[in-house]
């Protein structure tokens, strides 16, 4: 059966609506129990419950049997979940006692599922960055969340604090902080470096705007607690950047990919070495993402590159600036794809993009064929074109 649309284009400064046929293709899948030759995690979005009588702007109502359920699915495909991070809107919608309990399900769920693997976001975010006034109070924000997390038995992510780099001075604070909370981790943590393109609040993080600068603030405090760190996730969009730091890092210190535009050739590596991942877009491809992931742990580079290729331009697409909003084209995914049975999300930001960028995820979603029932999704756009007025 052939399916048509009509989608908002926007060129030249105008927007016309023309129909569209999807291609309809079936996605790609691994065989189920395909190992990966990279620790890969995806960063998980969250469920909101749209039926909860709470303010949907200030208050975090989450639906949690199908949060949970979407993880499931992470697992089943051999991706590994990256729990409370900023694709569950954690800083956008998503506070801290939603975000520990979020935690807390998915340690339970993951307990029951062989294999699972699982990271914990932990940061400062209960502090609020205005009411942060010495780096003793954002050691103590850290380490507040770092005992709840670690008394379930959680492994951590330390984010990015917005409180440390609204007070820090330069790079010896950023040093002082970090070799608190490193020394203190239980197990080797992942450390999180996101760029200001995702967070504004994060610029001139490890206390240099300059990338080199910073980078070499980051090198020193891996370098002193190299056993206490399982490896740095990097969100910085810049490809030659996240190399270059790769090569500089210790042995045993993985480099987790953040990058959501380079992220083939980075995963792919080179003679030099690779990266791992953990990344935000593989919740939009996850299906796709673990076939790649399959075939290069067979040695199959090509088919690894022939998979990924066609998702870059949705990912592209979903991450354009504002960056920051890219949970919205995330959650759109999600329920394009059915796993959950509405677009709204915490906080309100489904209204965070529009419906020409909309229309445009979805026919990228198509030609790079990540809609699981092509149908269903047809029939859900034209629902949200319905109330934008068109059709």
């Amino acid at each position: 059966m052939t399916l048509t649309i009509s989608l908002p284009f926007s060129h030249g400064g105008t927007t016309e609506l023309r129909p569209y046929t999807l291609l309809a293709r079936t996605p790609a899948t691994p065989a189920k129990g395909e190992r990966f030759n990279r620790v890969v995690y995806s960063a998980a979005h969250v469920v909101a419950d749209p039926l909860a009588t709470r303010d949907p702007w200030s208050d975090c109502a989450l639906d949690w049997d199908a949060t949970i359920a979407y993880r499931v699915h992470l697992w089943n495909l051999g991706l590994g979940v990256a729990e409370a991070m900023d694709t569950a809107q954690r800083g956008m919608g998503l506070d801290w006692l939603t975000s520990l309990q979020l935690i807390k399900e998915s340690i339970g769920a993951a307990r029951g599922m062989k294999g699972a693997l699982l990271a914990n976001g932990c940061g400062t975010d209960h502090l609020l960055p205005e009411y942060a006034r010495t780096l003793d109070d954002v050691i103590g924000a850290y380490e507040n969340q770092m005992s709840a997390i670690e008394a379930l038995d959680g492994r951590l992510i330390l984010m990015a604090s917005r409180a440390l780099a609204r007070i820090a001075r330069g790079p010896e604070d950023y040093a002082r902080v970090y070799d608190r909370l490193l020394s203190a981790a239980r197990e080797p943590v992942i450390l999180h470096w996101l760029g200001d393109m995702f967070d504004p609040a994060l610029a001139g993080y490890w206390g240099s705007r300059d990338i080199g600068t910073a980078m070499n603030v980051a090198l020193d405090v891996i370098q002193r607690h190299a056993s206490k760190v399982d490896g740095i996730k990097i969100s910085l969009l810049d490809k030659q950047s996240e190399i270059d730091m790769r090569r500089r890092l210790p042995a045993n210190v993985r480099m987790y990919t953040g990058d959501d535009f380079n992220y083939a050739e980075l995963i792919a590596g080179d003679s030099k070495g690779y990266s791992h991942a953990l990344l935000g877009i593989f919740d939009s491809i996850a299906p796709a993402a673990a076939a790649a992931l399959a075939a290069l742990a067979r040695g199959d580079e090509p088919q690894f590159h022939r998979i990924l290729a066609p998702t870059v331009p949705l990912s592209r697409h979903i991450f354009a600036a504002p960056t920051r909003f890219y949970k919205t084209g995330v959650v759109f995914m999600a329920y394009l794809n059915g796993f959950q049975n509405h677009f709204a999300m915490v906080g309100g930001q489904q209204s965070a993009r529009s419906i020409t960028h909309l229309a445009e995820i979805f026919r990228l979603a198509d030609e790079a064929a990540l809609l699981v029932d092509p149908t269903l999704a047809c029939s859900r756009m034209k629902q949200l074109l319905a109330l934008h007025g068109i059709g």
